[in-house]
């Protein structure tokens, strides 16, 4: 059976998680996250001028140490999928392969976000151990690539990193994914320069690569509102994925994220949300050096921020923490790929929710 990777809601209903998503929705404490981001690093090797996480960049790192006693943390909190992020640059650093080690061997999924420019040095525990991995491209030719995600010293490493992604295609027993962020900048002399046109090429590429799939994505501001694009690239977009849809096939799809959905419907940027606590923060968390925060959008918010992982013990901040912190009427009114899966647990908590399936398929809620 084919499963949605991107449809949160029917990911709730799944077998190993369902009694801590029946205390979320019940309004009450879990007992540990079903899902944790964590990145292991603020450091990056690029220099990526849209980078949401730009300002919180190159701040700190943990110890390899207390990398490796995070891992184990995690397998004894009874995580179900941890997913490797930043932040910086999750491979950089080097406790990561052994993070992946701890995860993998303990039977948790491990998803990984990286850049790709770092695969190779990481290359046989990311093939063993990842569920999947994310490589964030955002282009299909190397001149493009320079413009949107070059590094420190402003090259183009785009060969490096397809070159990458070969290798991680040949050698890897979960799903290998390329990214791309449909991205349009305003330069100082009044140019404008976009990643839309390649599309398609991209697409091709990662076809060609050995990708499972090919995700696109709107852009967030920095506040992260969806930035709202032109009808003329929407339509190209879509254009050029109604080509690519020739590539599809039972080992390669097309994905589309829920904020590309949003600039379709227009919606705009503000998502209203009626409610006063997100109980998906019962389920997900993020931990970052610089503190455990209730979700990844909220990721360096001193207002969001529920303890402190380089001094505590995860296990311990869980306990006495007050995931209700942050209130989504009113702190977060930009658009949250959970929101629905807030609404599907109102739900479950009234009764009108689905009934369990009954095979776990996708930890990764």
């Amino acid at each position: 059976m084919t499963h949605d990777r991107l449809d949160l809601v029917s990911k709730l209903y799944q077998p190993s998680g369902w009694p801590r998503v029946l205390q979320a929705a019940e309004g009450d404490s879990s007992d540990a996250p079903l899902v944790v981001d964590l990145d292991p690093t603020t450091f990056c090797d690029l220099a990526c001028p849209e980078c949401i996480s730009g300002k919180l960049l190159n701040q700190g790192r943990f110890t390899p140490e207390r990398l490796a006693a995070l891992a184990e943390e995690l397998v004894s909190m009874s995580v179900r999928a941890v997913v490797l992020i930043g932040g910086g640059e999750p491979l950089a650093h080097r406790g990561t392969r052994r993070v992946l080690q701890i995860l993998g061997e303990a039977g948790l999924a491990v998803g990984v976000v990286t850049n790709g420019t770092m695969i190779d040095k990481n290359l046989d525990e990311l093939a063993r151990y990842a569920s999947w991995v994310r490589v964030s491209m955002d282009a299909g030719t190397s001149e493009t690539y320079g413009l949107f995600r070059p590094d420190r010293k402003g090259r183009s490493v785009f060969d490096k990193v397809v070159a990458n992604m070969r290798l991680l295609a040949e050698a890897k027993t979960g799903a290998l994914g390329y990214s791309f962020l449909v991205m349009t900048r305003q330069e100082p002399d009044g140019r404008t320069v976009t990643n839309h046109t390649e599309v398609l090429r991209a697409a091709e590429l990662a076809h060609d690569i050995g990708c499972d799939y090919f995700e696109t994505k709107a852009m967030f501001d920095e506040e992260h509102h969806v930035i709202q694009v032109s009808e003329s690239i929407l339509d190209s977009v879509d254009t050029q994925l109604a080509e690519a849809a020739r590539l599809e096939s039972d080992t390669f799809q097309l994905i589309n994220s829920s904020t590309l959905t949003s600039l379709r419907r227009h919606t705009g940027p503000v998502q209203p949300k009626d409610y006063h606590r997100c109980k998906i923060a019962e389920l997900r968390t993020l931990v970052t050096p610089s503190g455990v925060y209730i979700c990844s959008y909220h990721r360096g918010n001193p207002l969001a921020r529920i303890g402190d992982a380089v001094t505590d013990s995860l296990a311990d901040i869980w306990k006495t923490s007050d995931r209700g912190i942050v209130d989504p009427s009113r702190d977060c009114r930009f658009h949250c790929a959970r929101h629905r899966s807030n609404l599907e647990l109102d739900g479950i908590a009234e009764g009108t929710g689905a009934v369990p399936p009954g095979e776990d398929y996708d930890p990764f809620i």
